[in-house]
């Protein structure tokens, strides 16, 4: 029984290859009976993301080359330029990536929480082919109750590693949480809408998306509910404001001092918290200088970052441990299977000679001939059939002075 992991990455491959090799949810389901047919895999899983595709292929005749083959065959595209980006995991090997893959540690950001739920899916999918049978399914349990121990059991997940969740995590660590906090987000890019998907996540309902064109916010706003106005009208919405993020690509600050300091005014001095993603400034660094004003730029939430990024370095060691030990123990276990495959194969072997010399035996009685004497002749055979084998490995072993194997072999036969 061999288990293969087998696929490309972002440390791999070029974006252009990834997307040649990824798996449509349409084309799916006909990828994973593909690959129990024709790639020699008895049971198989197939991860698809913008940043990996892997197969996964359990069975007597998981070969490697075969499953790069059909891979390739399966996306039409050069099997030897395949070959030179395609990573190999074999046995326990493989388990202890989909492991890592799982946990977050071979992802582009480490202990990112995605991942997980993508593997996840993956799992659910082939098993709905029946693409999963008793291995994968014990298999993919074990890698999820691990990747739910790592990130338990260490800090993998719990420090911020975006600028845009260190804004979020830090304004959180201000106002304790969003509940009744007013939002102001300006711009209506990628980071912007990363911003607004995690403030939502952590329980910001009242938000605003200001941005040049109206058309953009609205579609940031729509995924949470959020209301839109123009870079015009922020001198009005800021008044009501206990957040404001900001990330566009003006060229001038786009909230100055001065409009700050009149809201102050209006809403009684009562605290502000702004974030300044953008490069250059769009919020004025003398903002800073207003009492109730707390303004942090991009090279702040870098610091955090940078020290975060360190925090989950550290975890990520600890989380190799765990993996270390659980893949180990899983290998295990699948050692065990092999060698109740070895005890079922011996058994069905002795009850085979049994059957044989019994139906002889019953013959001669029924043809007449003395009972005494065959039931003699049949203990002495079925003796002779059960001890020839081991009788040849002990003089092997003898003659080979294999001390050790002698004493595997006295063991194995009981013979103090």
């Amino acid at each position: 029984m061999t288990v293969l992991a087998l696929g490309i990455n972002h440390k791999t491959a070029s974006v252009e290859l990834r997307e040649k090799l990824a798996f449509t949810p349409e084309r799916l389901p006909e990828a994973l009976l593909s690959v129990q047919n024709d790639a020699g895999c008895d049971e198989g899983v197939i991860l698809s993301t913008c940043n990996r595709t892997e197969i996964y292929g359990f069975g007597d005749n998981a070969d490697a080359q075969e499953v790069i083959d059909w891979l390739a065959s399966f996306h039409q595209v050069d099997a030897q330029e395949l070959k030179q980006h395609v990573y190999i995991y074999q046995d326990v090997a493989a388990t202890k990536h989909l492991m890592r893959v799982a946990s977050g540690l071979d992802s582009m950001v480490i202990g990112e929480p995605q991942i997980l739920g993508q593997v996840k899916q993956a799992f659910q999918e082939a098993k709905a082919t029946g693409a999963v049978q008793s291995y994968f399914e014990r298999m993919f349990q074990q890698v999820f109750s691990v990747a739910k121990k790592v990130r338990t059991d260490t800090a993998i997940a719990v420090n911020a590693v975006s600028v845009a969740f260190a804004a979020v995590t830090l304004a959180k660590q201000v106002f304790g949480s969003f509940d009744n906090k007013k939002v102001l987000l300006v711009g209506a890019g990628e980071t912007i809408e990363l911003v607004a998907k995690h403030i939502f996540e952590q329980g910001a309902k009242d938000i605003v998306v200001a941005n040049r064109t109206l058309s953009r916010a609205q579609k940031v706003a729509e995924q949470f509910s959020a209301k839109v106005c123009t870079i015009a009208e922020i001198p009005e919405q800021i008044q009501n404001a206990d957040v404001v993020i900001s990330s566009t690509a003006s060229t001038l600050p786009i909230i100055g001092k001065g409009m700050v300091e009149t809201v102050f005014k209006k809403r009684k001095h009562k605290p502000m918290f702004l974030v300044d993603l953008a490069v250059p400034r769009d919020i004025e660094a003398q903002v800073a200088e207003l009492d109730d004003a707390y303004l942090y730029t991009v090279d702040d939430l870098q610091e955090i970052v940078a020290r975060n990024m360190q925090a989950r370095s550290e975890a990520a060691q600890e989380a190799e441990v765990i993996i270390e030990d659980k893949a180990s123990m899983f290998d295990d276990w699948l050692n065990s299977l092999e060698s109740v495959d070895l005890i079922k194969e011996y058994r069905v072997q002795s009850l085979a000679i049994k059957d044989e010399l019994l139906e002889r035996a019953v013959n001669q009685i029924q043809a007449g001939n003395d009972t005494e004497q065959v039931l003699k002749e049949l203990a002495n055979k079925l003796t002779n059939k059960l001890i020839h084998a081991p009788t040849s490995a002990l003089k092997s072993a003898a003659e080979k002075q294999n001390n050790q194997e002698l004493a595997i072999i006295k063991t194995v036969l009981g013979i103090r």
